[in-house]
């Protein structure tokens, strides 16, 4: 049976199939990320909630693992060396998922293509609209000035625009082939116009191309059970 005692977290959340990859998150936008790659890949693995509520994600144990405190984070009991291997950060997580089963990336010229829409998605769709959520219903919302609203609202706008753009002609990001890039931009699209509400403020009925592509995502099977993952029941 593989051994993962080497590392703090297991003991906060003890695997109870120890030879899965595990994965310590939550079903936000960038948590649903890697369950919706797992359930794609078919990859076996075991989802251990991380409870924002009860301050899991600031325990020691789960710092141990990620000290950003920040989900997702997995193990992987099987590593490229046969040894486990840790890892945090979403978009290293779907690479790395990718590139261990041959799956859902492109090879060669078409494969780094599609990396720049995954750092998209990283260093602008991620933040953008996070900070739209901020000052939309979070604690933002309490701050009289519009301004921070109205300047992360026409941003999340301009990075859907881009996508809009490059989505025309196309099933997916990367053409007919569905990849990492897409499973990284659902969950926060959806998100987006739904639980931030932010629907009307940055138009997205009227853009040509996205509303169709989140609607095509959102009807995969693995999407929507990953969307689930992990439960906060």
């Amino acid at each position: 049976m593989t051994d993962l005692s080497e590392f703090p977290i297991t003991r906060r959340w003890p695997p109870q199939h120890p030879d899965r990859i595990q994965l310590y998150s939550l079903n936000t936008p960038n948590g649903v990320k890697v369950s919706i790659a797992l359930e794609e890949l078919e990859l076996p693995y075991e989802p251990h909630l991380v409870n924002f509520s009860k301050g899991d994600q600031k325990t020691s144990e789960f710092r141990s693992l990620n000290p950003y405190a920040k989900i997702p984070a997995i193990i992987d009991p099987n590593g490229p060396d046969g040894r486990p291997l840790p890892l945090f950060e979403s978009g290293a997580i779907l690479l790395y998922l990718a590139e261990k089963t041959g799956r859902l990336l492109p090879k060669e010229a078409q494969r780094y293509e599609m990396i720049k829409w995954l750092f998209f998605q990283v260093a602008g769709v991620g933040p953008i609209f996070g900070q739209l959520g901020f000052f939309k219903i979070f604690a933002g919302s309490a701050i009289e000035d519009r301004r921070p609203l109205e300047h992360y609202s026409a941003e999340s706008r301009k990075l859907l625009e881009v996508m809009d753009a490059h989505l025309n002609g196309r099933t997916w990001i990367m053409g007919d082939a569905y990849t990492i890039a897409d499973i990284a931009m659902i969950g926060p699209v959806r998100n987006l116009i739904g639980y931030y509400g932010a629907r009307d403020l940055v138009q997205f009925d009227t853009l040509e191309h996205v509303p169709a592509w989140l609607e095509r995502g959102l009807a995969r099977p693995a999407v929507q059970r990953g969307l689930k993952i992990p439960s906060r029941q």
